[in-house]
């Protein structure tokens, strides 16, 4: 089975481009905007995973029409391709459809209501793909994604713990911190689930099982890492403000895998350790 990767260049494309049967290919070899492109791209393969998109958050918010040309109209592009080749589709989206005042992880079927411009960007991307392949469209949403390596939140935590006797985290804003070995692990798991006409169609939730804030995923990366973990210390939301705003609840229900014979990822902080010691 082939497996064509989108977005190869990204922290996720790059670990789901290094798994067996997945081919990559970054921006500079395929653009998604480029329809033609697109379709040219997908023949001869099984499933196709969108992993390129817009991810800068702040900046989608004056440049939203840019924004949603990435991940609006490429993952339209791609599912247009798709239905065209027989490919399954696999979107990658995100916790930043929903509003983010929820108390209890939000369902897949959860009403979304984006409260800014990269969520918006997403979930067109989302409507894109289900509304053009209902028996072959998946959209798996993930959260708070991290790697040992590149610019993420784990990785800015390791070199400002090597620069700053403290640091400052938000406390008021709860997730789930995902490993993107995990998350890419998974992501290949349906795609062959959904090939071999296991996996109903339809939305996912990928991300690490339980929940913390920025601040305990930050002190949990102080310890996994030998660090003293009370050099972190507790902020709020409105000491860091930041253009776009951010969802406050961001913890994502994961029903859906036990329909597709699939499991759910592990607990986060057992992603976190594993990522830390290179064990993926």
């Amino acid at each position: 089975m082939k497996i064509l990767i989108t977005g190869a260049g990204g922290m996720l494309g790059r670990r789901l481009s290094a798994l067996p049967g997945c081919v990559g290919l970054d921006r500079a070899a395929l653009d998604i905007t480029d329809r033609s492109a697109v379709a040219d791209a997908v023949t001869g393969y099984d499933a196709v995973i969108n992993a390129a998109a817009w991810t800068d958050v702040d900046g989608a918010e004056t440049r939203e029409a840019e924004a949603t040309a990435l991940n609006g109209d490429g993952p339209a592009n791609l599912a247009a391709a798709c239905a065209a080749s027989g490919a399954a589709l696999l979107q990658v989206s995100t916790d930043y459809v929903f509003a983010g005042n929820g108390t209890s992880p939000y369902p897949e079927d959860a009403p979304t209501a984006p409260v800014n411009a990269y969520g918006r960007s997403k979930l067109a991307g989302e409507q894109a793909v289900l509304g053009a392949l209902p028996d072959r469209g998946y959209v798996v949403r993930t959260a708070w994604l991290y790697d040992r390596d590149g610019r993420n939140f784990l990785t800015t935590m390791l070199r400002l713990a090597a620069d700053r006797e403290t640091l400052e985290v938000v406390d008021d804003q709860r997730g789930q911190p995902t490993g993107a070995p995990f998350l890419a692990a998974q992501l290949v798991e349906l795609a062959r689930a959904a090939v071999a006409g296991q996996a109903p169609a339809g939305i996912y939730h990928g991300t690490a099982g339980g929940e913390t804030t920025w601040f305990g995923f930050a002190r949990a990366i102080f310890a996994e890492a030998g660090l003293d973990p009370d050099r972190v210390r507790p902020t709020t939301t409105d000491r860091f403000p930041r253009p776009a705003p951010r969802p406050a609840y961001s913890v994502l229900g994961h029903r859906r895998w036990a329909s597709a014979g699939l499991t759910s990822q592990p607990d986060w902080r057992d992603e976190l350790r594993d990522v830390l010691t290179g064990g993926r």
